[in-house]
């Protein structure tokens, strides 16, 4: 497993320099799958072993920044030739016709598509099961889940059979799955991985694509791909690759604002803001500056917007399917309360949810002239038993919706803001944790840099590999 082991960045360079075959990648990669898939049950709608040998036989662009990698597409995005479920069986032999943009760059870029990561039903709910494909286990405890939506792709990587993959993140899901796999998770600034070109793309600003990896340097290899300054038109151009900013780490100096439990308003199961805090000791003795908040807006405001402007958008996706009687009968009942809050909206409600939004943005720009980046835990729960959909209480406090426990992860994502997922290590049931470090809009190089400090000083993802040999 040593070449697996190795980072993509590592592993292109071998292939680039010639003493990596794509084909011998490709055997160590389908024998990895071999091994430790049907275990875990990551991947899904896999590739034939032979299907998987002739694309890495075939003609590529090697010279491009992923030529010769096996990728697995998160199961929300569309790869010609594979079935795109979304986890639901309205969709389950559903065929692409064409790549999404953001694939269709990847594929360009040479990457190898051997398969699809698996994902919530409609990528609703921190924890990876539906009724197509079933339940992703998280490879630290088989009875646990991997979270989500990314879930499949974050198993995939701590694995091993996969050195790189996207993701997409509404509600921390390129976030909560890294931290809960031992691996890095970016939710880059909104736009600057162009939405796909179709249906509303200026009202529904909640959701983007992104890179997951074992090291910051890989998810800015893959970003560099993903977002392609050169041709993005959307909010967002970079005059710099992502690239750049990871061969130059920062940690010595940066000012760090600690949200901490946003002052008690945030409720955490034990070991999870230890473990942060020392991960905030360990910053602190490379030289970065450390300060304790206190909340710094109303955390009930911030939880008002969200859940309207999110409720409002999963509507519009999924309102055709509600209101055909027969097909509402396949959706999940988180679905269902979902577009039932959407449609109880009015527009009103909507700018009201909107002005909150506006006024959070406003103080956390206020914040970012104070502080290089914000810090918050990534989850606030640990990997809970597969038997549960989601966490009813936290600590005895009861969540009155599916997704509340993951509210530590929408200050940012409601901002649209960049935030990166970095290991910080294990508690004492073995099971990994993450912090979010959070920058201001456009500074995804910049918290690039100081997660690959964290990542070359403390290279969590490569103690206690999940084993499966």
């Amino acid at each position: 497993m040593d070449i697996l082991n190795k980072e993509a960045w590592e592993q292109k360079a071998l292939i680039k320099a010639g003493a990596l075959s794509v084909s011998e990648l490709m055997q160590e990669t389908l024998a990895r799958i071999e091994l430790v898939n049907p275990k875990v049950n990551a991947l899904v709608n896999l590739l034939s072993k032979e299907a998987c040998e002739n694309l890495a036989s075939a003609e590529y662009p090697l010279g491009g920044a992923l030529g010769g990698m096996p990728m697995a597409i998160k199961d929300l995005a569309n790869v010609k030739g594979f079935k795109t479920t979304e986890g639901s069986p309205l969709y389950s032999e559903r065929l692409a016709r064409k790549d999404d943009q953001m694939v269709a760059r990847l594929r360009a870029a040479g990457a190898l598509f051997i398969g699809k990561t698996n994902t919530p039903e409609f990528g609703l709910g921190s924890n990876t099961f539906n009724p197509v494909y079933g339940k992703t286990k998280n490879p630290y405890d088989l009875t646990r889940t991997c979270g989500g939506s990314s879930g499949g792709a974050a198993v995939a990587l701590a694995t091993r059979m996969l050195s790189i993959s996207d993701g997409s993140d509404m509600m921390g899901s390129l976030r909560n799955p890294a931290a809960w796999n031992n691996v890095y998770g970016l939710r880059p600034t909104w736009g600057l991985v162009p939405p796909e070109p179709s249906g509303e793309i200026f009202l529904s600003q909640l959701s983007t694509l992104g890179p997951m990896a074992r090291s910051p340097k890989d998810l800015a290899l893959l970003l560099d791909v993903q977002a392609n300054h050169f041709d993005n038109k959307s909010y967002v151009l970079q005059s710099k690759s992502f690239w750049n900013f990871t061969a130059q780490p920062l940690m010595k100096g940066i000012k760090i604002g600690w949200l901490g439990d946003w002052g008690g308003t945030l409720t955490f199961e034990d070991e999870l803001l230890d473990l942060a805090q020392n991960a905030l000791n360990e910053m602190s003795s490379l030289g970065a500056i450390i300060h304790d908040l206190k909340a710094p807006f109303a955390m009930n405001d911030i939880w008002m917007s969200w859940c309207d402007l999110r409720a409002w958008q999963i509507t519009n996706g999924l309102r055709d399917i509600y209101e055909d009687i027969e097909k509402r009968k396949n959706l999940k009942p988180e679905a269902v309360w979902e577009i039932e809050n959407g449609l109880s909206l009015s527009g009103q409600d909507i700018y009201d949810a909107a002005l909150k939004k506006s006024k959070w943005y406003n103080s956390a720009s206020e914040l970012f002239e104070k502080f290089d980046l914000l810090v918050l835990p990534s989850t606030q729960v640990w990997p809970f038993d597969l038997a549960e959909i989601y966490p009813v209480s936290i600590k005895n406090e009861k969540m009155d919706t599916y997704h509340r426990w993951m509210q530590v992860t929408i200050p940012a994502g409601l901002l649209g803001l960049p935030v990166v997922n970095i290991p910080i290590g294990f508690g004492k049931t073995g099971l990994p944790a993450g912090i979010q470090l959070i920058g201001s809009k456009g500074s995804d190089g910049y918290i690039l840099s100081i997660a690959q400090a964290w990542h070359e000083h403390t290279k969590w993802p490569y103690v206690n590999i999940p084993n499966f040999s």
